[in-house]
């Protein structure tokens, strides 16, 4: 799933580590979000938008697949 969080992050220059350690995750589980190869849980969606104060929707952007 594609997301906006690297550019969100870089814009209020928060590191990865601080990220991940205000969200009780590690750093590369930040980075596997970030790029790509991670779709988090519902619930740490939801600490993420709380983080940036912004929607889930904000971040994540969500592509249907055509049948």
């Amino acid at each position: 799933m594609k997301n906006r969080l690297e550019s969100l992050r870089k814009s209020q220059n928060i590191t990865q580590a601080e990220l991940a350690k205000t969200l009780a995750v590690s750093r590369q589980t930040v980075s596997s979000i970030e790029n790509g190869r991670y779709n988090p849980s519902l619930d740490l969606a939801f600490k993420l938008a709380r983080c940036f104060n912004c929607t889930v929707e904000d971040i994540f952007i969500f592509e249907e697949e055509m049948i």
